[in-house]
């Protein structure tokens, strides 16, 4: 996909990215970690070392899910000015431009996701 037919997906991959950033520093407070975050928000909380330590294993979950996720709109971006975006990174064939208009970080077509995520699956 060229530059300019790849435009659009740019702009919307930026403006999540975008997004993100500023989700992600406002439930920090700021430029502060997650982790130090979460014991600022808990020091002192009069909740059990239990219910402190599942909260705080939610924080790194999803501090997880949103590192991965800015990873995955970094990659697209890359693929964008490299002239790949929007071809599968497994088999080489083009993405439906409907999985990049829901999900424009894709890096894969469906059937390649769906093997990929076969093993995931079956193990869960």
């Amino acid at each position: 996909m060229d530059r300019t037919t790849a435009a659009p997906y740019e702009q919307q991959l930026r403006t999540q990215q975008a997004a993100l950033l500023t989700q992600i520093a406002a439930q920090r407070g700021g430029t502060i970690g997650r982790a130090e975050a979460a014991a600022e928000h808990f020091a002192g909380a009069q909740e059990s070392q239990a219910q402190m330590l599942t909260a705080r294993d939610l924080e790194f979950a999803i501090d997880e899910h949103e590192t991965a996720h800015l990873t995955q709109i970094d990659a697209a971006l890359q693929r964008i000015a490299a002239g790949t975006y929007g071809e599968c990174v497994d088999c080489g064939a083009d993405i439906a431009p409907a999985r990049l208009q829901a999900t424009p970080e894709a890096a894969r077509c469906l059937g390649c996701q769906e093997a990929a995520e076969r093993p995931h699956l079956q193990h869960a």
